[in-house]
């Protein structure tokens, strides 16, 4: 049996070549203020993946995706073992654009730190007299730059992301630039849509899209994942404060909290995450999660 070793290790996601694909296996690890904790969160990184596939099936209509296949049975005999089963995605091989796609439907994090400062999120002027985790009007795009592992990604404008495309992309910067922002809103606003219908607010997301051999913009990583996402519950939701939420919000208020963590979570911290993922999982999808 031949052996695959990943070619890249981001925080919490390992790259493997394939050929003419890629596997990207979304491991246990959790990260949060760009550091990977110590804890492994069991069944997170199947939980992941499975809610990607559910998102690139229901949007297939609005952009092309990079996904293959989640079954192992479609991978080289190496990925058919238990460590692999359910956390695998064999993925069509882009060349990624060096853009964070942001969207946010609601004023929070630091956005709503900004907004509180200045009035604006990201350079945008919003309207005034909004209060925290408040829907926007519409949906605004706040791109960043896409960091190296350690350190920060850096937000930009919509102008300045047309800049560094079109250092790399001769003549087609502002095109590129303007295809990955309709298509994050696109995105944003079908699928906030749907997961409203069950249950669920989408605060804000990312996206990350890449080109095919024919310099087709695809969309590529992860998509609409508690990890990418802020995912809140629509029952009990109340502009005027922060609301709880099904992603790892819950882990960064408890490091937040508790200063000298030394980035490891006491267990009933990591049983909470994984519970809201699943739960998350199960609202989004109408089936309970199985590996």
């Amino acid at each position: 049996m031949k052996e695959f070793k990943p070619f890249k290790e981001g925080k919490v996601r390992e790259v493997y070549d394939n050929g003419d694909s890629l596997i990207i296996v979304a491991t246990d690890r959790i990260s949060a203020f760009d550091n990977i904790l110590k804890n492994r969160i069991t069944d997170k990184g199947a939980i992941l993946t499975q809610m990607s596939k559910f998102w690139f099936d229901f949007t297939k209509d609005v952009v092309p995706n990079h996904m293959i296949s989640v079954d192992v049975r479609d991978m080289p005999e190496f990925f058919q073992q238990e460590r692999f089963d359910g956390n695998s995605m064999m993925c069509k091989k882009l060349e990624m654009l060096p853009i964070e796609c942001i969207v946010r439907g609601y004023i929070t994090g630091s956005g709503w730190a900004s907004y509180k400062e200045n009035g604006t999120v990201c350079g945008i002027k919003l309207p005034e007299g909004l209060v925290e985790s408040d829907k926007l009007p519409e949906p605004i795009y706040t791109p960043s730059t896409k960091a190296d592992l350690g350190d920060h990604d850096e937000n930009i404008s919509f102008e300045q992301s047309v800049d560094v495309l079109e250092k790399i992309y001769p003549g087609k910067g502002l095109d590129y630039a303007t295809q990955i922002k309709d298509c994050t809103i696109a995105l944003y606003k079908k699928c906030a849509e749907y997961a409203l219908s069950k249950g669920i607010i989408i605060a804000d997301t990312k996206f990350e899209f890449g080109l095919d051999e024919n310099g087709k913009v695809v969309l590529g990583d992860e998509m609409l994942t508690p990890d990418s996402s802020r995912f809140w519950p629509l029952e009990g939701y109340k502009p005027g404060q922060g609301q709880p939420s099904f992603d790892k919000q819950y882990v960064r208020d408890w490091l937040k909290a508790n200063p000298d963590n030394d980035f490891l979570l006491p267990e009933e911290v990591v049983t909470k995450t994984v519970d809201k993922y699943k739960e998350a999982y199960e609202l989004l999808t109408g089936k309970p999660f199985t590996r």
